[in-house]
């Protein structure tokens, strides 16, 4: 059996920018990136735009089951809605067990004859790529996040107060992180990458300095 290549694990709260750095560091290493948010954003999505309600088990399931690549590349799925149903079809046991294994094959057999794989999300290093050569958990204060997706709605003119974007990120959090089914929580032998005060540049140095630390240990 040929062996798996390298494997980053990257958690984290919402707009706490674990995606931009999963870019970077999947463009920086020639590495296949797959943002796991955007698989539970497209199967809230699709639930809504099917008239049902996200919280619903056996639509959010039956939804899930039913997702192909192709949806992810959806522009709809970065708005604020998707993002609010993707959070809760994400506590739905069922949908995650349908999303699992999609994820843990995308990281075993990287798309394209990629070396190997960054995998951002809520429960990677956790669930999903618990042997993953680099885990890491980023995060910064509420009130930062909010102020960074505010500015980012604002640019698509999105139309929505910052306070609402952190009433929204807080009810997101809560729900992530008290969820029965693989909750947000930072795994044990994870790196703690928290961008508070960090600019994204500096955020993405620190990233590629632990993978390159990361790819030395495992040879």
């Amino acid at each position: 059996m040929t062996a798996r290549g390298p494997v980053i694990a990257i958690d984290g709260p919402a707009a706490s920018g674990k995606g931009t750095i999963g870019r970077a560091l999947a463009r920086h290493f020639g590495f296949a990136h797959l943002d796991t948010g955007a698989i539970y954003r497209a199967v809230g999505h699709a639930v809504r735009m099917a008239g049902d309600d996200p919280a619903d088990p056996a639509a959010a399931e039956a939804a899930a089951r039913a997702l192909t690549p192709g949806q992810l590349d959806d522009p709809a799925l970065r708005g604020e809605a998707a993002g609010a149903a993707a959070s809760v079809v994400a506590a739905i046991p069922g949908v995650r067990a349908a999303l699992l294994d999609f994820q843990r094959d995308f990281a075993a057999h990287p798309p394209g004859g990629a070396p190997g794989a960054v995998l951002d999300g809520r429960d990677i290093g956790t669930v999903v790529c618990p042997d993953a050569d680099l885990k890491l958990f980023v995060t910064a204060a509420a009130e930062t996040r909010a102020r960074r997706r505010h500015l980012e709605l604002s640019r698509r003119g999105d139309r929505v107060t910052e306070a609402d974007v952190l009433a929204d990120i807080r009810a997101r959090d809560a729900r992530d992180a008290g969820r029965t089914a693989a909750p947000m929580v930072r795994a044990g032998d994870a790196r703690l990458l928290d961008t508070t005060e960090m600019d994204i540049d500096s955020a993405v140095a620190e990233a590629i300095r632990l993978t390159e630390d990361a790819l030395r240990a495992r040879g």
